[in-house]
């Protein structure tokens, strides 16, 4: 199986803010070098928004972060992927996830759905090295390496990134977002970045997985510690930032998908702002 080059870096965002972009700002990021936009959120399953975005740029692959398995059935999903993937065959990365116990009433045993909506993505021909799995602990970790491309972890630390890829192992992909806050003002960070963790402060799945990293109690009660945002929110200058991103490269990571908490307009000064230190220009 080849393992899906997304380049260093890529760009993530809710799926309807991708939306809001023009043809010309999606140009604008492909040509700084960020190699992948992440769609976040619960799309539904027919992805048609897809199509426009990888219409307007040339190489510029687009991966879902992620495709809700509760929300969104494996078979018009796959009939997403297939078009998809006939238009503008090798730059669509289907991302698929549980989601989150708190959101669905359905939601029961993750691992075992997560194994059942990968059979039938297997029966419906989707290719395993074309799909990620949203992957925190240890289990879904390894399934990921099993079952799919890869990795997709969310609100991470570069710690983690060092242990999931000793539980991978070295061929599977490892792409984890991280948050990042363009300004060197430590308090101004921490109001945005407590802004963006509020409601994972609620759900159980992140709560345990930073605990797992060390975290307190304390660290994780609402609205979170200085410690705790730090970790997964980078602030300061924008050689700063680049240096903690680039963490999770060194810890074994193949991709990281950057998260800038700022509004749509702001989104491709950021970037270009980013891209040298990044080594992207």
């Amino acid at each position: 199986m080849t393992t899906p080059d997304l380049g260093k870096f890529g760009v993530f965002g809710h799926y309807s803010g991708w939306q809001q972009l023009s043809g010309q700002q999606l140009k604008d990021i492909e040509s700084l070098g960020y190699g992948a936009i992440w769609a976040g959120g619960s799309p539904p399953a027919e992805l048609d928004w897809i199509d426009p975005i990888l219409g307007a740029t040339e190489s510029l692959q687009l991966a879902t972060g992620i495709v809700n398995i509760w929300t969104a059935a494996a078979g018009p999903v796959a009939e997403s992927f297939h078009r998809i993937e006939k238009a503008y065959p090798g730059r669509f990365l289907l991302g698929i996830g549980v989601g989150h116990p708190e959101a669905h009433q359905e939601y029961k045993k993750p691992y075992d759905a997560l194994n059942e909506y990968l059979d039938k993505l297997d029966e419906y021909g989707v290719p395993k090295d074309r799909r990620v799995v949203a992957a925190l602990g240890p289990q879904v970790l390894k399934l990921s390496a099993r079952r799919s491309a890869g990795a997709h972890p969310y609100l991470t630390t570069p710690e983690h990134t060092a242990q999931a890829r000793e539980l991978v192992g070295p061929d599977a992909l490892i792409a984890p977002e991280h948050k990042v806050v363009l300004t060197t003002d430590a308090d101004r960070a921490r109001a945005v970045g407590r802004k963006a963790l509020e409601v994972y402060l609620n759900l159980a799945n992140y709560l345990n997985n930073w605990k797992r990293l060390g975290f307190t109690d304390a660290d994780v009660a609402k609205p979170g510690s200085d410690a705790l945002v730090d970790a997964v929110v980078a602030y300061g200058t924008t050689d700063a930032i680049s240096a903690r991103l680039t963490e999770h490269l060194t810890a074994g990571a193949d991709h990281v998908p950057i998260q800038v908490l700022t509004g749509t307009d702001k989104l491709v000064p950021a970037l270009t702002e980013l891209a040298g230190p990044l080594g992207l220009q």
